[in-house]
């Protein structure tokens, strides 16, 4: 017997309020903040920990250690984010990685323990954002009605620039004042403040099913069909992994091998990637203001298209400042493409599947098309950047001609 879902259109009551008037959506996006910015400042001081504490190569498996366990639980972090409501999932990753980190904290406040509290803790941060991640996504849907996702998905974007601005600056003067440790605690400080605000949000009623006999694998398997057989989440899931697939390399590994070769040192890296957070801002402040965009799947698509246009001309502009523009604009067009796939996947999806449809996205995204980059960077070692960039941008284009191709996906709209 397989999990029986039951739609529903189960959402907070109207205040009559856009999302950025809305108390309860800004105590969201105060926790949210909170916990993100605390996040960059965790991922510094890990960083700082493990080069301190042993050689580059065992600061670069300390690093990636979390990969694993996000990658293998992201699927089952989505059941269980559907089984338990994505604001508990989410309060109890966050109290759990702010116990981890302040343990840390005093860990290496009081001796010098070497690599292995550092090897746990990057685990314990790999298992709970294979739960984490889902939740988060799915929570916006409980805390605003569906005619107000889209400008909680700008809103997201801009709490994330603020917390990728934010994050290493504060990361780096805990460390300075007080080494790692100081760090630590400052990012569990930071995790911990979003827990209260949490608690404080009103939700939407969890749509439920069939739990006599459900188990969680049938769930799962019940969360993938919805995907499989729905006639805008499956192409949308098809784009968003070609559209990642070609833009992950270029603007990582890419860079760097692409300024090196220019000659625009890391200095250059920073400005290209500092245009590149620019423009997606703008993005994300268009659709806070706005709100709505019409036609979503049509403005996906070509968005999609143009940006891989402008991916594959970045590795073509021979000076700096013509490749922050370029960058600029990868950033306003990868931005509103992201934000109408988010919203798209946030009101197409059945309420009941939302936590497992969010981890499908983020599986795609954050656990396999990171997996091209070493092949992207042999491939450039062998072929040289403009190759790599215009084989890059050829699959993210397919990403959109996807979603200009497929009707379902081509015709849907946001709530009005």
């Amino acid at each position: 017997m397989t999990a029986t879902v039951i739609s529903s259109t189960a959402t907070p009551t109207p205040t009559g309020r856009p999302a950025h008037r809305d108390p309860n959506v800004l105590r969201w996006l105060g926790a949210y903040t909170s916990s993100m910015v605390g996040d960059s400042v965790y991922y510094i001081a890990l960083s700082w920990a493990a080069v301190q504490g042993g050689s580059p190569a065992q600061a670069g498996i300390v690093m990636s250690v979390s990969a694993l366990p996000r990658a293998v639980l992201m699927l089952f972090g989505g059941v269980i984010a559907d089984r338990l409501g994505p604001r508990r999932v989410v309060i109890a990753s966050d109290a759990v990685r702010c116990a981890a980190v302040v343990a840390v904290a005093a860990l290496l406040f009081l001796t010098s323990p070497g690599l292995w509290p550092l090897t746990a803790l990057a685990l314990v941060f790999g298992t709970v954002d294979a739960v984490f991640m889902p939740a988060v996504g799915a929570l916006p849907a409980r805390v605003t009605t569906r005619d107000q996702l889209a400008r909680v998905q700008g809103m997201r974007g801009l709490a994330l620039r603020v917390a990728y601005i934010l994050g290493a600056p504060l990361g780096g003067l805990g460390v300075a004042l007080g080494g790692a440790a100081a760090a630590f605690g400052l990012a569990g400080l930071l995790i911990a403040v979003s827990v209260p605000l949490l608690m404080s949000l009103r939700v939407g009623k969890l749509p439920v099913g069939d739990r006599t006999a459900a188990t969680p694998w049938q769930d799962l398997r019940a969360g993938l069909a919805h995907v499989r057989r729905h006639r805008v989440l499956a192409p949308l899931m098809l784009a968003i992994a070609l559209g990642d697939l070609g833009f992950v390399s270029p603007f990582n590994v890419g860079l760097t091998l692409l300024a090196d070769r220019r000659g625009w040192g890391a200095a250059g890296v920073g400005w290209v990637v500092a245009g590149f957070g620019a423009g997606a801002g703008a993005a994300s402040l268009l659709l806070t203001v706005r709100g709505r965009l019409p036609r979503a799947g049509l403005v996906a698509g070509y968005t999609i298209l143009a940006g891989s246009v402008a991916i594959g001309a970045l590795a073509f502009v021979p000076s700096l400042a013509g490749a922050v523009g370029v960058a600029l604009l990868v950033g306003l067009l990868a931005g509103l493409s992201g934000a109408m796939c988010s919203a798209l996947l946030q009101t197409q999806a059945d309420p009941a599947c939302l936590g497992r449809v969010t981890a499908v996205s983020s599986l795609i995204s954050l656990g396999l098309t990171p997996l091209s980059m070493p092949f992207a960077a042999a491939a450039i070692g062998a072929f040289g950047t403009g190759p790599v960039y215009v084989v890059s941008a050829a699959v993210c284009g397919l990403g959109g001609v996807v979603a200009l191709a497929v009707p379902g996906l081509r015709r849907a709209e946001l709530p009005g």
